[in-house]
């Protein structure tokens, strides 16, 4: 093996790829120290602290909820066989391919005073108005954080399911053997062993809930995602913008070392010895099937047959010209940052594939942290250097007495195309990583003994190999980008839309019947990731 340089070519595009996938970061924590403006502090005398508040208390809602649905369905999966329990596995996936808006006009629509469950009731109790009975009101906080659960519990079902099943089934024996019931083994033994499991799902939820940006305008609740767009965009104030993105990061830090620390917490509690599944009968085994039938419906059944009604329904006014050219928009956007994140993310891992050391990691590590910025955050943090660039070129230009050309970076797709591959480069370096994990190192010490150089190698030795990670890599990133509208509402250039943006904006104006075909297909590029999830997961079991 070739000693590693930190200035080989491979150690000097890694960290340069680095450090351009992380300026807007440091940019954004350096436009929120600038002094402070008055939309700043009009903001903190007035409305911030409730925003915070919401944001707190949507989060706490959040969590509880998917824990109510998620862990219940984890144990019920990773412990027993019942009936239609094999299609449940995977089936309680499918929610994480509906967009949140959607679910949220979805849920308005039937939950409102107007709507058909109302409406039933009012017609099964004899009610004559309003005032004859309570029903909780679902544009609310409590309707975004029961809509945003729905969405989001399957990161707790499929975190702590996995918890479950790693548990040694001798300590439910030795349980069972000293007098304890079913019920008793849950709460005092498998429970606790998978707390660290849970704590983790707990973070990932409370991160997706606090990068939530549509859900919570459609329901009209203020939050900290909501502060940032309207500052922007209604006051015009990136430095009262980055402020509120840097408050939005620390939250999102402190959820991420919870996460570290949960993680390095539950290889303790991992085991070789694996709980066996016992098979239901009677009425328990009527009783699991129900409860995962009634929250696989309620969370994707149900909407998308509402959706595929509605698409059907008005097909005529959904297919148009807009469908079309938002759609090829979006196709477009989504393969130009799908093959740059796998262009990138290949020189960070091959990078580090050479230099296994810190100087190797690094640029990965930081190549990768945009993942878990919130989208709105994002969109400030890579308007502000691309601003400065943009006025840059044009005042070099007038120096020299030229025509300025324009915002070239800030007016284009060009700011849409770096914030997505900031964002979602991370997804490519895991899947190339995870292929490079299963290459040997034997490989690439035989290819120097046969007088290869590092390039020779990659090219003729790595890239062949890496193929299905590649394009499993940049399957991911294409969905990803089909389906992200918060960076996309902020940093779209004049008249142009994607199928997340056009969705978006019929939802706001509470006619998505006219987006429904777009609407669909949304739904349809999400349950990709989810099949290839699957398999993966199967191989593994495997």
């Amino acid at each position: 093996m070739l000693a590693p340089k930190w200035y080989s070519p491979w150690s000097i595009a890694s960290y340069a790829t680095a450090a351009i996938l992380v300026l807007p970061l440091f940019a954004l924590i350096a436009q929120s120290m600038l002094p402070d403006t008055e939309v700043f502090s009009h903001l903190l005398d007035t409305v911030l602290a409730d925003y915070v508040v919401n944001t707190l208390a949507l989060i706490a809602l959040v969590i509880c909820f998917s824990l109510l649905i998620g862990v219940p369905l984890a144990y019920l999966l990773a412990n027993y066989h019942f009936t239609g329990s094999r299609f449940f596995q995977w089936g309680l996936l499918l929610p994480l391919a509906m967009p949140s808006y959607v679910m949220a006009y979805i849920y308005t629509d039937w939950l409102e005073y107007a709507g058909p469950v109302q409406r039933f009731l009012r017609a099964t109790f004899d009610w004559q108005s309003k005032q004859d009975y309570w029903f909780f009101e679902i544009r609310s906080l409590f309707g975004a954080a029961l809509v945003l659960s729905l969405v989001l519990f399957p990161y707790v079902y499929l975190i702590v399911k996995t918890a479950f099943k790693e548990q040694s089934h001798t300590l439910s024996q030795a349980a069972t053997m000293l007098g304890k019931s079913a019920s008793q083994v849950f709460w005092q033994v498998s429970l606790p062993l998978a707390r660290p499991a849970i704590a983790i799902a707990a973070s990932l939820v409370a991160m997706e809930t606090l990068a939530d940006f549509a859900a919570v305008s459609y329901f009209a609740v203020n939050t900290l995602t909501t502060a940032v767009y309207d500052t922007w965009l209604s006051y015009g104030s990136l430095t009262a913008a980055s402020k509120i993105s840097v408050l939005m990061l620390i939250m999102v830090f402190a959820l991420m070392s919870l996460e570290r620390f949960s993680r390095n917490k539950q290889r303790s509690y991992q085991s070789r010895q694996q709980q066996t599944a016992k098979r239901l009968t009677g009425y328990h085994n009527v009783l699991a099937t129900s409860f995962c039938l009634l929250v696989l419906a309620l969370a994707f059944m149900l909407p998308v047959v509402y959706l595929a009604d509605m698409a059907w329904t008005y097909h005529q006014q959904a297919f148009n010209r807009d469908f079309i050219a938002f759609g090829l928009n979006s196709l477009t956007l989504a393969a130009i940052v799908a093959s740059l994140c796998v262009l990138l993310a290949l020189i960070v891992v091959i990078a580090k594939r050479f230099n296994t050391r810190i100087g190797g990691v690094l640029p990965m590590r930081f190549a990768s942290s945009g993942y878990a910025m919130p989208g709105t955050v994002l969109a400030i943090a890579v308007l502000i250097p691309l601003t400065l660039l943009d006025h840059g070129i044009n005042d070099y230009l007038l120096s020299l007495e030229l025509s300025p050309i324009g915002l070239v970076f800030t007016g284009t797709i060009t700011a849409m195309i770096f914030a997505y591959t900031i964002r979602f480069i991370a997804v490519a370096i895991g899947a190339l990583e995870s292929s490079y994990e299963r290459m040997p190192p034997n490989l690439d010490q035989a290819s120097f003994m046969l007088g290869s150089n590092r390039l020779s190698t990659v090219l003729r030795v790595h890239l062949p190999l890496l193929k299905r990670g590649a394009l499993t890599a940049s399957l991911l990133v294409f969905i990803e980008s089909m389906k992200e509208l918060p960076a996309a509402l902020l940093l779209r250039p004049f008249n142009y839309d994607t199928l997340a943006t056009y969705v978006f904006q019929y939802v706001s104006d509470e006619q998505l019947e006219l987006a429904s075909l777009a609407a669909i297909s949304i739904v349809i590029a999400g349950l990709l990731p989810i099949i290839l999830l699957n398999r993966s997961m199967e191989q593994y079991q495997h």
